[in-house]
């Protein structure tokens, strides 16, 4: 293994393989930062030029673009509060509050740093996963899966600010977005109101940049200031504090890093997951839970240190046996195909060369990434001091063609739209937006895992251990959090 470790080394740092990697870093870069185009649409546009590269070429041209768009894409959230990538989506809650604070260059510290151990955390989980994860795997069947996105969800009472009603109702909104569009048992459109346009679904990257990116550029629009209200600190000092957060509270990033290496084993399931569950572990675990979606350094740190970590997690399943772990995944299994090695335990002995290879890149990529970034820092934070005017057109732009992009439709600009007016109306009236969010993320997924289950168990498969081991654990969480809920209003009644 030794031997193994060394010659991907040796293979990835070459020069040809190193250029090849700092395409794909640039290519990454500007995806990630850019709303709407994500990971999997720079992947599927890069994959024509792999033909005629070897093995580990390929990967370092095609990893490290998709691990640098996840670090990329939490720079605009925290800038502007406009998910860069769909899984970045919960770097906004408590890194765009800090650029409010005049914290940007502290936040974007924090999250390069936090992505890069998570990264580290994702490699390591590779390296000891793969001799025992099959039979592991092998055990989840489809009412495990369900399950396991019923926690996903369950978390919307910790991230809810106390609201647990409020939560389950915009999970329940989201969800029934989630139905629109074919039923994939029986054919029949659902929720289509006679529109062609609605029966491939709802775009889940118009949903996130609308209702995200829509009230951040109406609110600029509509003030006199800038992002930034307080004192900025975007100087070396604020860049440093933000590494430095990330050894502080380690146990945060390395929970993450594990929780997200955890679930993006699952093939499936998504980063989404991920993101959140680490999000609402942070919150239920921290001592200043009240912090959380208002500048917590907490919160930055769990929602970014998963981001990567989730990725390597995803490459798992691949190398094992074929299985990708998420979209980017299911087209770097392509490349698999288009070098001429299959996925499964060639990887473990004669092509062991290239599993190392492949954590290798996942490391040196976001060590590039970090030491490109850091010059940027600076200038990417005075952005928050722009005007709010002046910088509102410019960020409006952006998300249209955002949008636009997703699926080259007019069709994702209108959802884009209507996401930001129902963004609006929920800043307005403090009603929670990321239940909505994980309702749609998780609402075709629950579906599947749930029909599969009925139908290859009937009842049955609510008897499973797996299964009964996942209903406790929801049933902790809701308990948990309404003892919190319970404990604040009497709190709050004291003192009145």
């Amino acid at each position: 293994m030794i031997e193994a470790a060394l010659s991907g080394l040796l293979q990835v740092i070459s020069p040809y393989a190193l250029s090849l990697m700092l395409i794909g870093i640039v290519i990454g870069f500007v995806v990630g930062i850019l709303p709407g185009l994500g990971g999997p649409v720079a992947l599927a546009l890069m994959l024509p030029f792999t033909f005629g590269m070897t093995p580990i070429e390929t990967f370092c041209f095609l990893l490290s673009t998709m691990v640098v768009t996840t670090t990329a894409g939490g720079i605009t959230s925290i800038l502007f509060g406009i998910p860069g990538e769909a899984t970045a989506a919960a770097i906004v809650l408590d890194g765009h509050p800090m650029a409010k604070k005049g914290e940007a260059g502290r936040a974007i510290g924090a999250m390069l740093m936090a992505s890069l151990l998570g990264a580290v955390i994702g490699a390591i989980a590779i390296l000891l996963s793969i001799p025992i994860i099959r039979p592991i795997v092998l055990a989840f069947g489809p009412p495990e899966f369900f399950m396991l996105t019923l926690v996903g969800l369950t978390f919307i009472s910790v991230l809810s600010d106390g609201s647990m009603t409020k939560g389950l109702i915009m999970a329940t909104a989201g969800i029934l977005i989630a139905l629109v569009g074919i039923d994939p048992q029986t054919a029949v459109p659902r929720y289509t109101f006679g529109l062609l346009e609605l029966w491939d679904g709802i775009s889940i990257v118009a949903i996130v940049i609308g209702l995200f990116g829509g009230p951040q550029i109406l609110e600029l629009m509509l003030s006199k200031s800038s992002i930034a209200t307080g004192t900025a600190s975007n100087d070396v000092r604020g860049i440093w504090q933000g590494f430095k957060d990330s050894f502080i509270h380690w146990n945060v990033v390395l929970r993450a890093g594990l929780i997200g290496a955890g679930v993006g084993i699952v093939p499936g399931v998504g980063g989404s997951v991920a993101q959140f569950i680490a999000y609402g572990h942070a919150k239920q675990t921290s001592r200043e839970p009240e912090k959380f979606g208002k500048g917590s350094i907490e919160g930055l740190l769990a929602a970014s240190g998963n981001n990567n970590a989730k990725d390597g997690g995803a490459l798992i399943p691949m190398i094992s046996f074929g299985l990708p772990g998420s979209v980017s995944t299911a087209i770097v299994l392509t490349a698999f195909l288009i070098v001429g090695i299959t996925p499964g335990p060639a990887m473990l002995t004669e092509h062991l060369d290239v599993t190392f290879a492949m954590i290798w890149v996942t490391i040196i990529a976001n060590v590039i990434v970090l030491l490109i970034t850091i010059p940027l820092i600076k200038p990417l934070s005075r952005l928050t001091l722009v005007n709010g005017p002046l910088l509102a057109p410019f960020l409006l732009v952006l998300v249209v063609l955002g949008a636009y992009a997703a699926n080259n439709s007019m069709h994702d600009v209108w959802v884009m739209l209507a996401a930001a007016a129902i963004g609006v109306l929920c800043q307005r009236f403090n009603w929670p937006k990321v239940p909505l969010l994980l309702g749609v993320v998780l609402g075709e997924i629950c579906e599947r895992y749930f029909f599969l289950s009925h139908s290859l168990f009937g009842w049955e498969w609510l008897s499973r251990p797996i299964v009964i081991g996942f209903a406790v654990i929801m049933a902790f969480i809701f308990f948990r959090a309404g003892r919190q809920a319970w404990t604040k209003m009497r709190q709050e009644r004291s003192a009145a």
